[in-house]
């Protein structure tokens, strides 16, 4: 039951997105200057903020043909973590991740001066999202987070206990920064031959776009141990939850929003959830147009 639950979460938190992480836009230079040995922002477009933060194993980019089609109303910011993609390190070598990455998005917001800013995430950037917003308060104007939760082995059973799967997290982070990516992937495949569909949505969705394995593990390792279900009552802005779903009735994505709705039930006012068909984990990608329309009523 408990490598099931693990192989899960794998297609549930490993993305595929583009590699390149491009330069930043002639539009950021009239800006004040940036500098973060955590996160790279790339910023372009003039009017409201949008604030984009990737998943994990994912550089900006993961955004690009999002951003493309709102830059011309929207000053968008894409958010990379360092380590993610081709990117540096920096002080991400070593100790926490989403906080730390958190932090610095928050200082990004104050030293831009960026008022009331949309702030949207996918996977562990919706983790970021909501700590940001937790975070700001009334600093914040609305988040959307995609195909995210503030506990993800909440998805899977909504009984799990951080406690329960800090030992496979724990496994899941020595064999990544041990062996990296491609060893863990395969081992998750080795799984999968007798684990039908769960082992199935591995295969799908386990594409990683790389970086540092050391950064990878601590991102992995967080994203399965870290409940943020105790913060939801701090966030003031109203959230979005977007989600891929099927209309096949034995399918698990089929049965999401259920556990969706429970997982963010501790918020002060009812997210709002929007669910695109057709759409698995990378809704964006998978989805383009249905998420586009979905983050711009987000934004009405």
């Amino acid at each position: 039951m408990m490598i099931r639950l693990f192989a899960s979460l794998l297609a549930t938190l490993f993305v595929l997105a583009p590699v390149a992480v491009q330069a930043q836009s002639q539009t950021q230079a009239q800006a004040p200057a940036f500098s973060s040995s955590r996160i790279i922002v790339e910023a372009r477009g003039r009017g409201p903020d949008i604030i984009f933060i990737p998943g994990l194993g994912s550089t900006g980019s993961a955004w690009r043909s999002t951003a493309d089609r709102l830059d011309d109303r929207y000053r968008v910011h894409l958010v990379t973590l360092r380590g993610f993609g081709e990117t540096q390190i920096g002080d991400n070598v070593s100790g926490g991740l989403a906080g730390p990455a958190a932090s610095e998005i928050e200082r990004y917001i104050r030293e831009q001066r960026i008022d009331r800013p949309a702030v949207v995430g996918h996977s562990l950037g919706g983790q970021i999202a909501l700590r940001v917003a937790a975070d700001m308060g009334d600093r914040i104007g609305r988040v959307m987070v995609v195909d995210s939760s503030p506990f993800f082995p909440s998805l899977i059973d909504a009984r799990t206990t951080s406690d329960q799967v800090e030992p496979l997290a724990r496994l899941g982070y020595q064999a990544l920064l041990l062996f990296g990516d491609q060893a863990l992937k395969s081992q998750v495949a080795a799984f999968g031959v007798d684990m039908g569909l769960a082992g199935d949505m591995v295969f799908q969705g386990l594409g990683l776009q790389g970086g540092d394995r050391r950064v990878l593990a601590q991102g992995l390792y967080e994203a399965l141990t870290v409940d943020l279900r105790p913060r939801l009552s701090q966030i003031t802005a109203p959230v979005t939850v977007v989600y891929g779903w099927t209309r096949d009735p034995d399918a698990p994505r089929n049965r999401l929003e259920g556990l969706y709705r429970y997982g963010f039930e501790g918020l002060p006012r009812t997210a709002r959830f929007e669910r695109i068909e057709g759409a698995e984990h990378q809704v964006m990608m998978q989805q383009p147009q249905r998420f586009l329309a979905a983050v711009q009523r987000f934004l009405s």
